[in-house]
C-alpha cells in the first residue's frame, strides 16, 4: 500500500465554525427566538450547547487539545444593543473573555458580526428590507470591533447572505416566512450595503484587519448534460442561489435571474473570500413542480447521502468551488469557512473530511490561494428550522444533560491539525473504505 502526506503550507488556519444562537443558549431577543416560539421549528433551541452558561471553555478546550490553531464564532447582535438606543457592556465583555480564552489557548479567532439573527427592534423597523437598516448594522460593527479589536484582526460581516435571504424571502423558511423574489433581492442589496459600510468602518478603526463575508456556495449540476431544459433549469438555479452577492462586491452591481441592482458603495470590500461548502445538487426540468420554478433538486443514486438527506458526500464540489472562487475573485485570498455533514452516527463523516481535506489540497497545490478550513462544527448545535435533527458536530451533544461524547472523526479531525496535512496512515486508520481513492497504486 503506498504511504504518502499531503502536507499544507506552513501557518494554515485549522478550526471549526460555530455562530451565536446555535451554541449560546438563551436569546430570547432576536428573531429566530420568536420563530421558535410561532412554532415554526422542530425543536425549541433552549440552552442551545450552554455557551453562554460558560461550556464554550471546555469545548475551548478540546479544540486546543485537537490541534486547532483558528476558531470561527460569532457575536449576537440582540444581546450587545438590545434596544435602539441601549449598549449591553456586560455582554460585550462576556465576548471579550470568549477571545481572550481563545488566545490564551493559541486559537485565532475569527468573529462574524451577522449569522441569520436579528434584534427583535431591528425587525420592527423592516431589518434588511429597508436601506435603514445599514446606518444601525454600521453602528453595531464599530461598537462591537472596539470592543473586541484587542484580540481579533479577522472579521466576517455577513454569514451567508444568499442563504439569509432566499430562506427568509423567497422560500419563507427562516423568519419572516415570505415568498417574494424581488423583496429577497432588495434584502441581497442592503445586506451588501451593510457589509460595505461595516467593511470600511473596521478598516478606518483597524488598519491591519481582514475583512471578508462568507457565502454559502452550492454548485448545480445538470441531470441529463444532453438536456437543454435540464441545462436551463441548472444555469437559473447556479445564478439563483449563488452569484447575486459576489457580483455585487466584485462589480457594485447585483446580478441575478429576476434583475440587476446597482450597489457601487460594495465594490472591492473583501480582504479574502468565505466559502461555505457542504455538496452539489443536481437538477433537472419538473413540469410538474411549480413551485421549484419548473425544476427538481436531488441527489443521483449511488451517492452517499447523510442522515437527513440535504448533503451529499461529494468532494469534487469543494475543489470547484475553490476553483469558481479564484477565477471569479482573482488574487484574493479564500477560506473555507465552513464545510461538514450532518452525521449523527459519524458513519459517513471520516471519510467526507479526509476526502474535502484532499480535494482541498488539490487546489493548493495548483497554488490556488486557499489560507485556512473551518470545519462545521465542533459540537452539535441548534440547525435552525430543522431544530436538533441534524447532527453536525465532531463531538455529540446531549440536549438533556449538556454532556459531550467524542465522535471518532474529531482524533481524525484532531490527527490532520497537528499534522498540517492529511497522512495515509490517518485514512487507513479512520477511514479505510477510501484508502484507495485517496492513495491509488
Amino acid at each position: 500500500m503506498p504511504s504518502a502526506t499531503f502536507h499544507f503550507p506552513k501557518g494554515f488556519l485549522w478550526g471549526t465554525a460555530t455562530a451565536s444562537h446555535q451554541v449560546e443558549g438563551g436569546n430570547t431577543n432576536n428573531n429566530w427566538h420568536k420563530w421558535e416560539q410561532e412554532g415554526h421549528t422542530a425543536h425549541k433551541s433552549g440552552l442551545a450547547s450552554d455557551w453562554w452558561g460558560g461550556r464554550w471553555r471546555e469545548d475551548f478546550d478540546r479544540a486546543a487539545e485537537g490541534g486547532q490553531n483558528a476558531h470561527r464564532l460569532s457575536v449576537e447582535w440582540s444581546r450587545i444593543q438590545p434596544a435602539p438606543n441601549r449598549w449591553d457592556e456586560d455582554a460585550l465583555e462576556r465576548y471579550r473573555t470568549m477571545l481572550r480564552g481563545l488566545r490564551d489557548r493559541g486559537i485565532t479567532p475569527m468573529v462574524t458580526l451577522h449569522h441569520f439573527t436579528d434584534p427583535l427592534w431591528l425587525t420592527e423597523m423592516g431589518a434588511w428590507e429597508t436601506e435603514a437598516v445599514v446606518p444601525p448594522f454600521e453602528k453595531f460593527a464599530r461598537k462591537t470591533v472596539e470592543a473586541l479589536k484587542e484580540y481579533c484582526t479577522l472579521w466576517c460581516t455577513i454569514n451567508e447572505p444568499n442563504v439569509y435571504a432566499l430562506e427568509g424571502y423567497v422560500r419563507g423558511h427562516f423568519p419572516p416566512g415570505q415568498e417574494s423574489m424581488k423583496t429577497g433581492l432588495k434584502v441581497q442589496a442592503n445586506l451588501a450595503r451593510g457589509h460595505a459600510a461595516a467593511y470600511r468602518a473596521i478598516h478606518k478603526m483597524q488598519p491591519e484587519a481582514r475583512v471578508g463575508y462568507a457565502l454559502h456556495f452550492r454548485p448545480q449540476e445538470a441531470f441529463r448534460s444532453w438536456s437543454p431544459l435540464d441545462r436551463l433549469m441548472r444555469n437559473l438555479k447556479f445564478d439563483a442561489v449563488n452569484i447575486a452577492f459576489p457580483t455585487a462586491v466584485s462589480t457594485g452591481v447585483m446580478r441575478s435571474p429576476v434583475g440587476r441592482v446597482r450597489v457601487p458603495e460594495a465594490k472591492g470590500t473583501q480582504d479574502y473570500f468565505g466559502l461555505n461548502y457542504y455538496s452539489v445538487d443536481t437538477v433537472a426540468f419538473d413540469l410538474f413542480n411549480p413551485a421549484e420554478l419548473f425544476s427538481r433538486s436531488f441527489f443521483p443514486e449511488g451517492l452517499d447521502v447523510a442522515d437527513a438527506g440535504q448533503n451529499s458526500n461529494t468532494p469534487e464540489g469543494l475543489f470547484r468551488a475553490v476553483k469558481w472562487a479564484m477565477k471569479t475573485h482573482p488574487g484574493t485570498p479564500i477560506l473555507v469557512t465552513e464545510n461538514g455533514i450532518e452525521d449523527a452516527a459519524d458513519r459517513i463523516r471520516p471519510r467526507y473530511l479526509a476526502q474535502h481535506v484532499h480535494a482541498m489540497w488539490r487546489a493548493v497545490n495548483f497554488n490556488w490561494p486557499v489560507k485556512g478550513y473551518f470545519h462545521w462544527s465542533l459540537v452539535d448545535n441548534f440547525e435552525w428550522e430543522r431544530g436538533w435533527t441534524q447532527r453536525f458536530g465532531l463531538w455529540e451533544l446531549d440536549v438533556e444533560t449538556q454532556a459531550r461524547r467524542k465522535r471518532p472523526s474529531a482524533d481524525l479531525y484532531a490527527a490532520i491539525c497537528k499534522e498540517n496535512g492529511l497522512s495515509s496512515e490517518m485514512v487507513e486508520k479512520y477511514c479505510p473504505e477510501v484508502y484507495e481513492k485517496l492513495f491509488p497504486d
